[in-house]
């Protein structure tokens, strides 16, 4: 090829050169864009559907994202799937899509704390009201949908005391009062059920997840999904989805599109150790209560083993006898030499982190007992976690 006698930086930009057809490998290819060229004027005029198949902007999706977005709809067993930069962001996506003045959102007592702090400090700016509910009370929860009720949230399980909640009887009563249901589903994510076919001809409206989480498996990203099958619903969050303006690096796409063919290899090791490592403790004399919801006894045990006995995820919660105190369950928490303190889970790193209950619950869920340390079991081995806690638990006892 003949040097072009346009400026350096010119033949750099409108360069002739395009790769031959033909290029296959594993890996979906990663594009970066936020200008989408059109082929002429015409074509920028056509309108184009958002339909996952066509493009108009970068931040409305690129080839690796619209990838991205179809395979998490697969997993979830959904039929549309929108992308958002974290869990926090998909959970605001659907409370601001589908709420208005004067509506109402059910939330259950023991929700992500982000999701409790959006319903309690920043919804209320809108004139959207909300209640709290127990989520292993069915019947209690049929009691509060009014007409002002127009969106629940459901968690399973629950955030940090991990309670199993009657999915089926809660969207019994969502589905007789007509009141759209969203899933948290980052715990089971994709493995552990069908969030739309809890039952037969029984689901959730919305599945979300911290795709953070298990989609991801490397504690590097942050992202997040909101899956449903209904059309018009898909539509309606879409239009929210485009004004706040979501968009995503597309290489942290790529790691999630890289994580999602080990999530399943990963979910039931993790759930293994965790099993395990949850029935030990259980047995331990400093421990008033493990729950979990695999464990006969734990909250919402029976309602788990109706609807995903398949799956458990990586998370347990040890409520620690009331003579032990705070600051000797810190101490516990500090000699910890495999478990990172922080938040999260799902990624290699095993983590513990120390809860004070009395501050994240509106209602006595059942637990009871001293302070509660959430353990979030990584990759690690289950003997080498065992012996870590036994070595941290002599600490606690001085």
């Amino acid at each position: 090829m003949g040097k072009s006698k346009r400026a350096l930086s010119t033949e750099q930009i409108h360069h002739p050169y395009r790769a031959p057809e033909g290029w296959a490998a594993i890996p979906v290819g990663v594009y970066k864009a936020s200008t989408v060229l059109f082929k002429s004027t015409a074509d920028l005029h056509t309108p184009r559907p958002r339909d996952g198949l066509s493009y108009r902007y970068g931040l409305h999706g690129t080839p690796t994202s619209y990838t991205l977005a179809a395979r998490i709809a697969s997993l979830e067993g959904a039929e549309h799937c929108l992308l958002a930069p974290s869990g926090l962001a998909a959970v605001t996506l659907v409370s601001l899509g589908l709420l208005r003045p004067g509506d109402e959102v059910l939330v259950p007592d023991n929700v992500y704390g982000q999701n409790r702090y959006l319903s309690e400090s920043f919804l209320p700016q809108f004139g959207i009201t909300h209640r709290f509910y127990d989520p292993l009370d069915a019947a209690g929860f049929a009691e509060l949908l009014g007409p002002q009720t127009k969106l629940v949230w459901l968690e399973a399980a629950g955030s940090i005391t991990l309670e199993f909640p009657d999915l089926v009887g809660l969207l019994q009563a969502c589905k007789a009062h007509g009141v759209i249901s969203a899933l948290d589903n980052t715990w089971g994510s994709g493995v552990a059920f069908n969030p739309f076919e809890i039952a037969p001809g029984l689901g959730v409206d919305i599945s979300m997840q911290a795709l953070t989480k298990y989609a991801s498996g490397g504690a590097d990203i942050l992202m997040g999904s909101v899956c449903t099958r209904d059309r018009a619903l898909h539509e309606r969050l879409n239009y929210t989805h485009e004004h706040l303006g979501y968009g995503l690096g597309q290489n942290d796409v790529e790691l999630v599109l890289r994580g999602l063919p080990t999530l399943e290899l990963r979910y039931r090791a993790q759930d293994a150790t965790t099993r395990a490592l949850a029935r030990w403790m259980a047995a331990r004399p400093e421990v008033a209560r493990v729950l979990h919801p695999a464990l006969p006894g734990s909250p919402g045990h029976e309602f788990w083993t109706q609807t995903s006995s398949a799956g458990a995820a990586c998370l347990f919660s040890a409520v620690f006898k009331p003579e032990y105190s705070a600051a000797q369950v810190d101490a516990f928490v500090d000699a910890l030499q495999l478990f990172g303190i922080g938040y999260s889970w799902a990624g290699p790193m095993s983590l513990a982190v120390p809860y004070d209950m009395s501050r994240s619950r509106a209602l006595d869920l059942p637990y009871e007992g001293g302070v509660i340390v959430r353990f979030a079991l990584g990759l690690e081995a289950e003997a080498d976690l065992r012996a870590d806690i036994e070595q941290a638990l002599s600490v606690l006892r001085a």
